[in-house]
């Protein structure tokens, strides 16, 4: 019998797949991606791959930022204890002590002033310390003024017991009444036995020994003339309470620092005017002398001004006409040139004549204009005077003035006039004419 091996005896020959049936696949089928997740497997093993290719390399070392944060700490700490050991080095005092040195600590001076002076001197390092110290250990109250000796090194303690133990230097008050010439003022100074005579006074209040007064604006200003003094009219007179050990130039400047202080103000104001400060003062000296009372000083400034200063005709060669500095030679008049302390010191009283060459600077009925300097010390008010005249007075045409003679029942009653007619009356008037 014959098997036919075509039939299932033989293997059937492979057959190519058939494609299945083509189905529409849902949109969305959430539950089949949940299953495929695990394909995201072969990431990890990449990363495992590549955390195995670090680990066949070299470390790489990172500073760790807790021990930098640990050691700026330390830095920090370790300067803070310094400078607090600096601190307290100074509190307690170096030990070394320095040259002893004087302070002078003026009368109402603050703590914070008397630390900076402690610490501009070299005594203390931290003046900001030295005033909490003080001011928390409640000593501020045991500081006195005057002067003081210290030292640097010295401990805080020994500093403020210092700075209590009142030693001040003997002082004397000097006043300089107003109108007092320079040669008057170094009188003055010589009597209280604060210089050893006019000359020392004045070869330093005039330069010519050398002594620089240069950090004042006025001195600077003042014109290098023929004048007299340099330093007439600029010895401001006043009441001063001066140290009596001081040398003389400290007397000088003490007046000078007076004087800037004072006329400090008027800077605008004499610009304005178009002016210079030597040129008020030289006026001022002779309202000064010619009124006397600050109640007549504008009156007297505004008849100056109109006979420097006027178109008038009988005017016109502006002279200043004053009997405080002129040729007349009779005692019974305050004359610069004849009979003050100036004409003394000068010896012209005695020689019987002024100077030709003096007369030519400062002789006011001659010259045109103000004389060479001022022949005075002035106060405040006659050189706000001299720049504030009685505008009255200039718009009416004031001229002359005249006091009342001291021996009548119009003594130092004030007589103005426009014209010399005028002007003689009142000398009548004033009991000064027959």
């Amino acid at each position: 019998m014959r098997i036919n091996r075509s039939n299932s005896e033989q293997p059937a020959a492979p057959q190519a797949p058939q494609p299945a049936p083509r189905r529409e696949a849902p949109q969305q089928e959430p539950r089949r991606h949940k299953k495929e997740k695990p394909k995201k497997k072969p990431k990890q093993e990449e990363y495992d791959e590549y955390e195995d290719d670090e680990e066949d390399e070299e470390p790489k070392r990172r500073f760790p930022v807790g021990c930098l944060i640990v050691i700026i700490l330390l830095a920090l700490v370790g300067f803070g204890g310094y400078k607090v050991s600096q601190f307290y080095a100074e509190l307690d005092g170096q030990g070394t002590l320095g040259t002893v040195q004087t302070i002078t600590v003026p009368e109402g001076s603050s703590v914070a002033s008397i630390a900076t002076q402690l610490k501009d001197a070299g005594v203390i390092k931290y003046d900001w310390l030295f005033k909490q110290y003080v001011k928390y250990s409640g000593k501020a109250d045991a500081i006195q003024y005057g002067d003081f000796e210290v030292q640097s090194g010295m401990a805080y303690n020994d500093i403020i017991k210092a700075l209590s133990v009142v030693t001040r230097r003997p002082t004397v008050n000097v006043t300089i009444p107003e109108g007092t010439t320079a040669v008057g003022v170094a009188q003055i100074f010589v009597d209280a036995g604060l210089v050893d005579d006019v000359d020392t006074f004045l070869g330093c209040a005039n330069g010519t020994d050398g002594s620089d007064f240069s950090q004042y604006d006025f001195w600077n200003a003042i014109p290098d003339n023929d004048r007299l003094m340099k330093c007439e009219g600029y010895l401001f007179p006043d009441t001063y309470n001066l140290y009596a050990d001081e040398d003389v130039y400290y007397y000088v400047d003490q007046l000078y620092n007076e004087f800037a202080n004072k006329t400090a103000g008027l800077a605008d104001t004499i610009a304005e005017k178009g002016t210079s400060l030597d040129d008020v003062v030289k006026l001022a000296s002779f309202i000064q002398e010619e009124a006397g009372l600050e109640s007549e000083d504008a009156k007297v400034s505004a008849c100056f001004h109109n006979r420097l200063e006027s178109s008038d005709p009988l005017w016109a060669e502006h002279k200043l006409e004053s009997n405080a500095s002129s040729y007349i030679m009779r005692d019974s008049e305050n004359n610069y040139l004849w009979n003050s302390p100036t004409a003394e010191y000068f010896g012209w009283p005695e020689a019987g004549a002024i100077p030709d060459d003096v007369l030519a600077l400062y002789d006011t009925y001659a010259i045109s204009g103000l004389p060479a300097g001022p022949i005075s010390n002035t106060g405040y008010a006659a050189i706000e005077a001299a720049l504030n005249p009685d505008q009255e007075y200039i718009n009416e045409g004031y001229y002359f003035f005249v006091t009342g003679h001291p021996d009548t029942d119009v003594a130092g009653q004030y007589f103005y006039a426009k014209t010399a007619d005028e002007h003689y009356q009142n000398c009548v008037k004033a009991g000064w004419a027959p």
